[in-house]
């Protein structure tokens, strides 16, 4: 499988772990710098080999097809993510699976209301690119209907895409200091999740989830 946009491997070396063999591309020298070290601590060499790169680099990098390409907070910071997923599609098998993990714009909304800023809110939510000013952080976030949207163009099939993180990143971190108080939150994204209308709240998590099957 391909971690495109990996980092330091906070998803790739677990899986390794696990037995998975995986390929992190990533732009950022430093990034890889400590993913080499982690991968060394954790002991997953044979199984994990990372190498600088982009979207575009990928044909040249992979010596074949993968069956799993992971692109996990990545699609908001990169200059064309329409061309990314295309160059994506050309590097997995048919029948393969892309997993797509993007920031939502609602979840913006959300939280810059909570957070008494109304005109952020109200920038975040008309924005073409739902950020909500200068001092977002992010590029830009998605709405749900774009991601799937450009991850069908690039040749996929939609077979799940789903809200995560309801409320971890609203919950203030006064209320998550112990175990159980953690454990208690994991518990309500968990219920959340198989609950009937969470197609209605899953609108709200700060990250879209999609993961599709690329055509035979």
């Amino acid at each position: 499988m391909l971690d495109l946009g990996g980092g330091t491997g906070g998803m790739a070396v677990p899986l390794a772990q696990a037995g998975h063999e995986v390929i992190v591309v990533d732009p950022s020298p430093d990034a890889l710098a400590s993913l080499r070290r982690r991968v060394d601590e954790a002991g997953v060499s044979d199984n994990l080999r990372s190498t600088q790169g982009d979207a575009d680099d990928l044909r040249t990098i992979l010596k074949a097809r993968v069956d799993l390409v992971t692109v996990h907070g990545t699609l908001e910071v990169i200059d064309d993510p329409q061309r990314a997923l295309r160059r994506i599609s050309e590097v997995v098998v048919p029948g393969g699976h892309l997993s797509v993990v993007t920031a939502q714009r609602l979840a913006a909304v959300l939280a810059r209301a909570l957070a008494g800023q109304f005109d952020q809110a109200r920038a975040a939510l008309e924005s073409e690119d739902g950020r909500y000013g200068r001092t977002d952080p992010l590029p830009r976030r998605f709405d749900k209907a774009e991601v799937e949207g450009m991850v069908t163009h690039a040749g996929f099939t939609v077979v799940d895409s789903h809200g995560v993180r309801l409320f971890s990143d609203l919950v203030p971190s006064v209320y998550l200091e112990s175990d159980s108080e953690r454990g208690a939150l994991v518990a309500l994204e968990q219920a959340v999740a198989t609950h009937p209308e969470f197609g209605i709240l899953g609108q709200i998590g700060s990250a879209l989830h999609v993961v599709a099957r690329r055509h035979n």
